[in-house]
C-alpha cells in the first residue's frame, strides 16, 4: 500500500447532524417547534373563568396542551389538529366562543347482535321531539331517513362512531337540524371524505341536543380512521364555531349571569374546576383584593362558592380568606350531579303519567336489585345515551319508585310502558367445578395430583386433556384464594373450608349484577280492571287472599296507589 493511499481523504456523504453530541435521534423542525410552543404555554398566565376571559387573547394564553400526543400523526383530521397546535390553539377555548358539549363513543362490530338496532330505536323513542312525539331520524339530504337501510349498509362495518352534540344555548338556535347538517359538512371538509350518517334531535331535557351516528367507512369504502384529537377537540370546535356564528359571541353580562347561576349548584362547575387547578396543595389564598374590577368579581364568585362547599363539608376555612379543598371534592360533586339527573328523570317519568311521589321514596339501583321488585313500568330509556344498555323506572307495589340501570335490552324487549314486570338478580347456579373440588377434597385438603389420577382412571374428560381439565380447577381455586375462601398450602395442596360450596355460591351471587326481567302482564292496569278474562290483578288477588293479606288495588281517582 502506497503513502498516497494511506493519506487519501474519502468523503462519505450521510445525514446532516448536529455537532453537539447527544443521545437519541435528531428531532425534526416540527417537533422542536411544538416543544417550544408547549413551553411558552406553560409559562404564560392563564385566562380567568369569569369576565376576565373576555380580554383579547394571544396564542400563548390558552394554558392547555392542544394535543394529547396519541394518534396525532395518523387518521383523518390530523392536519387540522397540527394546524391548531401551531396556529394559536383551539378556537372554542377563546374568549367569547359559545360552549358546546360533545360526547363520543367508538363501537366495534355494530352489526353483530341487536345492540345497534336497539340504540337506533331508543334514540327515536316517544317524547323526544319538540312536540313530545316520536323522534324523527334524518340525514344529509333526507328529512325522514330510513334507519333500517342505514343499519343494513353498516352491517359489515368494523366500527361505528356515536356523537352527542349539546350546545349550551341550543334552545336559542333557530333550526337544530340545519345546524347539524352544517356541522357534518364541516367535518367532511376537515376529514376529506364524505360521511354516511343519521341524526335525531332531542328536546326532552333542559338543553336540546343531537344524537349523530356515523358509519365507520369513508367514501372509498375503506375503514374510516379519525384522528383521536380531532374527535375530542375538533368536532367540538366546529360545533362551537357554528353556534357562535349564529348567536354571536357570548356577552360579558351573559357570561356573568351563567357563572352566578353555578354558585349554588350541586354538581362540579366551572368555578370548582378553576379553583382545583389554581389550588396549591388543595389550599386557596383569597385574602388579597385585586384592584381590577373583573378580578374582584372572580374572587367574589370563589368566596360565595366556597361558602356553599363549606356547608357541604367539601371545603374548610382555616383563616379569613384561607380555604382548603377536600380531596373528595370533584368525585363527590360529580356523583351528586349524576344523582340529581336521575331524580329529575324519575320525576319526569312520574309526571308524564300524572303521578307525584316524594323523592324520599325513590330507590336508585346501579344494577340488579338485591330483592325482587314488582311493579308497573313508567319509563325505559338508554342508561348512557351513547351506549346500549337500558334503564327502567318502575312504580313498585312496595310504595317506592325504583330506578334500575344497566339492563340488557333483550330483557326489556316485551316490557312496554304500563306493563307489569318483576326484576330480580339472575339466579346463580352452583358450578360443576366447585362441586368437583368439594368431592375430591379429603379432610379439607384438595390435591390436584390426586384429582389428575382420578380423572385419568375415570376417563370422562372430553378430548383427553386431563392436565388442562385439572388446571381449570386450580385457576378457579386461585380466584377463590384472592377472595379469601380457599388457602394455598403448597403446589399440590389447597385448604378447603367445610362450608365451601355455600361460601362460593354467596361469592358468585355478590359478583353477579345482571338483572333478570320477568313479564307478568303486558296490559296496563286500567285495562286489566275492566278486562273480561283473567289478568295479573286477578292472580294477585287470589295469591293475597290465600295469605290473608289486604288486596292491593289502584285508586282510579288519585292514580297514586296500588
Amino acid at each position: 500500500m502506497s503513502a498516497d493511499d494511506e493519506n487519501r481523504f474519502r468523503p462519505r456523504p450521510g445525514r446532516i447532524r448536529s455537532d453537539t453530541p447527544r443521545a437519541g435521534k435528531t428531532k425534526s423542525f416540527l417537533t422542536q417547534a411544538k416543544k417550544i410552543a408547549r413551553q411558552q404555554r406553560r409559562t404564560s398566565p392563564r385566562v380567568g373563568f369569569g369576565t376576565a376571559a373576555f380580554t383579547p387573547a394571544t396564542p400563548a394564553c390558552s394554558g392547555v396542551v392542544l394535543s394529547s400526543g396519541k394518534g396525532v400523526k395518523r387518521g383523518r383530521g390530523a392536519v387540522f389538529v397540527r394546524t391548531r397546535n401551531l396556529g394559536g390553539g383551539w378556537h372554542h377555548r377563546q374568549p367569547g366562543a359559545r360552549r358546546v358539549m360533545v360526547q363520543q363513543r367508538y363501537i366495534l362490530h355494530p352489526g353483530k347482535g341487536w345492540k345497534a338496532q336497539s340504540h337506533l330505536r331508543y334514540i327515536q323513542r316517544d317524547g323526544t321531539s319538540r312536540d313530545g312525539e316520536r323522534g324523527q331520524l334524518y340525514s344529509r339530504t333526507e328529512d325522514c331517513a330510513d334507519g333500517d337501510a342505514f343499519l343494513e349498509r353498516g352491517q359489515d362495518d368494523r366500527h361505528q362512531f356515536r356523537f352527542i352534540v349539546s350546545p349550551e344555548d341550543g334552545a336559542e338556535l333557530s333550526d337544530l337540524t340545519a345546524y347539524t347538517r352544517d356541522l357534518m359538512g364541516r367535518m367532511e371538509a376537515d376529514l376529506d371524505t364524505r360521511l354516511d350518517w343519521v341524526a335525531v334531535n332531542h328536546y326532552n331535557t333542559g338543553h336540546p341536543h343531537v344524537h349523530v351516528i356515523v358509519r365507520g367507512k369513508d367514501d372509498l369504502g375503506e375503514d374510516l380512521v379519525i384522528n383521536g384529537d380531532y374527535i375530542v377537540h375538533g368536532v367540538r370546535e366546529r360545533a362551537s364555531e357554528l353556534a357562535t356564528l349564529e348567536l354571536g359571541p357570548v356577552r360579558e353580562i351573559e357570561q356573568t349571569r351563567k357563572l352566578t347561576a353555578e354558585i349554588d349548584q350541586d354538581r362540579f362547575t366551572r368555578i370548582d374546576r378553576a379553583m382545583v387547578e389554581e389550588a396549591d396543595g388543595r389550599f386557596l389564598d383569597l385574602r388579597h383584593k385585586p384592584g381590577e374590577p373583573k378580578r374582584q368579581f372572580e374572587r367574589t364568585l370563589r368566596l360565595r362558592r366556597l361558602s356553599k362547599l363549606g356547608r357541604m363539608g367539601l371545603a374548610t376555612e382555616h383563616a379569613p380568606g384561607i380555604w382548603e379543598l377536600n380531596e373528595r371534592l370533584e368525585p363527590t360533586l360529580r356523583e351528586l350531579g349524576e344523582r340529581g339527573d336521575i331524580i329529575r328523570a324519575m320525576q319526569r317519568s312520574l309526571s308524564a303519567d300524572g303521578l307525584e311521589r316524594d323523592p324520599i321514596t325513590f330507590r336508585i339501583h346501579e344494577g340488579a336489585p338485591a330483592a325482587p321488585i314488582t311493579g308497573r313500568v313508567l319509563d325505559k330509556y338508554l342508561a348512557n345515551e351513547l351506549g346500549d344498555n337500558l334503564t327502567v323506572v318502575v312504580d313498585g307495589i312496595d310504595g317506592r319508585t325504583h330506578h334500575i340501570a344497566n339492563i340488557d335490552p333483550a330483557q326489556l324487549e316485551d316490557a312496554r310502558i304500563g306493563g307489569v314486570i318483576e326484576i330480580s338478580r339472575t339466579e346463580v347456579t352452583a358450578r360443576p367445578s366447585d362441586r368437583t373440588i368439594a368431592t375430591i377434597a379429603e379432610d379439607g385438603i384438595y390435591r390436584p395430583s390426586r384429582h389428575l389420577e382420578q380423572a385419568k382412571f375415570e376417563g370422562r374428560v372430553p378430548g383427553g386433556d386431563y392436565e388442562g381439565y385439572v388446571d381449570a380447577h386450580v385457576r378457579r381455586l386461585e380466584a377463590l384464594r384472592r377472595a379469601g375462601i380457599a388457602e394455598r398450602i403448597d403446589g399440590d395442596q389447597w385448604r378447603i373450608p367445610e362450608d365451601f360450596e355455600s361460601r362460593v355460591a354467596a361469592y358468585d351471587a355478590r359478583r353477579t349484577r345482571q338483572a333478570s326481567v320477568r313479564l307478568l302482564s303486558a296490559f296496563d292496569l286500567e285495562k286489566q280492571i275492566g278486562a273480561d278474562g283473567s289478568t295479573w290483578l286477578d292472580r294477585r288477588m287470589i295469591h293475597s287472599g290465600e295469605k290473608g293479606a289486604a288486596v292491593p288495588r289502584r285508586d282510579r281517582r288519585r292514580n297514586r296507589q296500588w
